[in-house]
């Protein structure tokens, strides 16, 4: 089975690349090519990420672009409630693959606070976003086998809250189903703001997850909320 086979809203844009390493080139290219425009339009361009291990080589890839980087706003769509320095960060994974050379000189706004509790964290959080540029210029969304994207897990008692499109709130916290457990994640109308929405998966076992969220509520999985325009899907197998 390949992406063109899925059912896919018709107005969901999907690309399909050879490997890991030419869907990060493309991905870099397009979203690089939105970074700029922006920058051209407003001065200053918002780009949010998701973390895990598989946005590495589209984060190396970015790095090299060629942008005034200066003019570059990064945060995350999800965080662990973890100190930067933790190995699970999703902040101290940015920093190491993407905010390097000259994409050092981008602007970074954290999810992570060492608050008392994940609520209070994700309070403060919501505080710091204050200065991002919003709406979102491009945002890079993973997906998990269960159909989360950022840290919107099914069977979360907020899950409904934080996809509601009238959610008032910028970051809620959130518990996954792996260790660490707490996180911090944007709400749904603060993700699907975005002027481009990019959602990178590998693998035929992502693109099976794909197909069931097609046909799922969003409740149960959460991607569904996200397959609609402006989303663009790059998928290697």
């Amino acid at each position: 089975m390949a992406i063109f086979e899925l059912d896919l809203p018709t107005d969901v844009v999907a690309h399909s690349l050879a490997d890991a390493g030419q869907l990060a080139e493309k991905l870099a290219d397009d979203v690089s090519q939105a970074l700029r425009f922006a920058i051209e339009t407003d001065g200053v361009a918002s780009l949010v990420v998701s973390g895990g291990r598989s946005p590495i080589p589209f984060f190396e890839a970015l790095s090299r672009r060629d942008l005034d980087w200066s003019r570059v706003q990064v945060s995350l769509a999800d965080e662990r409630w973890v100190p930067v320095g933790h190995a699970d960060s999703n902040e101290g994974l940015v920093r190491r693959h993407l905010m390097v050379g000259e994409a050092a000189k981008a602007s970074f706004f954290g999810l992570y606070r060492p608050a008392s509790t994940v609520e209070v964290a994700a309070r403060q959080a919501a505080q710091g976003l204050a200065e991002l540029k919003q709406p979102i210029d491009v945002l890079v969304l993973g997906m998990g086998d269960d159909g989360h994207t950022a840290s919107l897990f099914p069977g979360n008692a907020t899950l409904g809250q934080a996809l509601d499109p009238a959610c008032p709130e910028t970051c809620m916290p959130m518990l996954a189903p792996a260790v660490p457990h707490q996180r911090i994640t944007l709400t749904y109308p603060v993700l699907a703001s975005a002027h481009l929405q990019c959602l990178s998966i590998q693998g035929m076992g992502k693109l099976d997850a794909l197909e069931q969220a097609l046909g799922a509520p969003a409740l149960e999985r959460p991607i569904k909320a996200f397959l609609h325009s402006p989303l663009e899907i790059y998928w290697c197998p």
